[in-house]
């Protein structure tokens, strides 16, 4: 199952922002295959613990098989980083030194037509991280209205061209409901007319993007985990996420400021009078990106833009 899963995207940034160290307690909130897991597990030499969550049953059986011999160490979590400050009250524990959220689709999920999220690779319209959630990508595509649809895609696939495309859906699903990625696929394409074939790309990839976004309510998801994550976290505890597209690297970004900078006083004031002092220290004033070496050996890394910030 391993070799199903992607190499960590920008391991070292993140060990380094991370700085884990023996003894301390720790948060992959996206364990994924495990890789990242790996490394800061070895930086606890055998002292300290790691929480690995993930809402993919998948991803905590590959990280199972991989980190195996760090088991006294290690604590597997299936379930939503959303939930984070609840998983961390069922196992009691109140404050960790670090939490670390890597977003997005994992090669694995892409890569398995049967999970839905392939552009390339036909498979059913599923999109569902979590295989137990009951709404699927066919149940928005087949029964929201040409306005709704075409919203999701603006908003969150930030594609120009989603009134065209999402009054053309309603069309075409008149005919015979959406059953696959490969029909939703074309009917995009087909309702774009003549365009540049790399616009046409874009504009799928966006489509699909906005989908898988809405049906796993990843960027809600994303807002709740930093703003428990950011109290959750001991003093000096660091927190470290990566993002692969502009929507979750907005949010992350205006989260960490809004915790740096939390004073409300007018700026003409002379002197702070509202008492409220700053959550974090921003280390990353801007995202840390994949150097051309790591995008050359993975081209999905491409898109990462990490950031880290340290509560005060």
């Amino acid at each position: 199952m391993l070799e199903k899963y992607h190499e960590p995207v920008l391991l070292e940034k993140v060990i380094h922002f991370l700085n884990p160290s023996p003894g301390k307690t720790y948060v992959d909130g996206t364990v994924g295959g495990g890789g990242h897991a790996q490394m800061i597990l070895r930086a606890l030499k055998g002292k300290g613990l790691l929480i690995g969550i993930d809402r993919d049953n998948e991803a905590i059986d590959a990280a199972k098989e991989r980190l195996i011999k760090y088991g006294k160490n290690l604590k597997l979590v299936l379930g939503n980083f959303a939930d984070i400050k609840g998983i961390l009250n069922e196992l009691k524990i109140a404050k960790v030194d670090g939490i670390l959220l890597d977003l997005g689709v994992s090669s694995h999920q892409i890569d398995e037509a049967e999970r839905g999220f392939s552009i390339r690779n036909d498979g059913p319209l599923d999109m569902r991280m979590d295989k137990d959630q009951k709404l699927t990508a066919a149940d928005i595509v087949n029964t929201y209205s040409a306005q709704d649809l075409a919203k999701i895609i603006f908003e969150f696939g930030e594609e120009r061209l989603s009134r065209k495309i999402g009054r053309y859906i309603v069309k075409q699903r008149e005919k015979n409901p959406f059953r696959t990625t490969l029909e939703l696929s074309e009917a995009i394409k087909a309702s774009l007319g003549r365009i540049p074939p790399k616009r046409v790309f874009d504009a799928v990839t966006r489509t699909f993007q906005a989908l898988r976004i809405a049906v796993n309510d990843e960027l809600k998801s994303l807002s709740r985990a930093l703003e428990d994550s950011i109290g959750l976290l001991d003093p000096a505890g660091r927190i470290v996420v990566i993002s692969y597209h502009s929507l979750e690297d907005r949010i992350v970004k205006n989260a960490f400021r809004a915790n740096e900078k939390v004073c409300t006083c007018p700026r003409q004031a002379p002197v702070c009078t509202c008492g409220k002092v700053p959550k974090l220290k921003v280390l990353t004033k801007k995202p840390v990106a994949a150097s051309e070496e790591e995008v050359r050996v993975n081209p999905r890394s491409r898109s990462a833009k990490l950031r880290a910030a340290e509560r005060t």
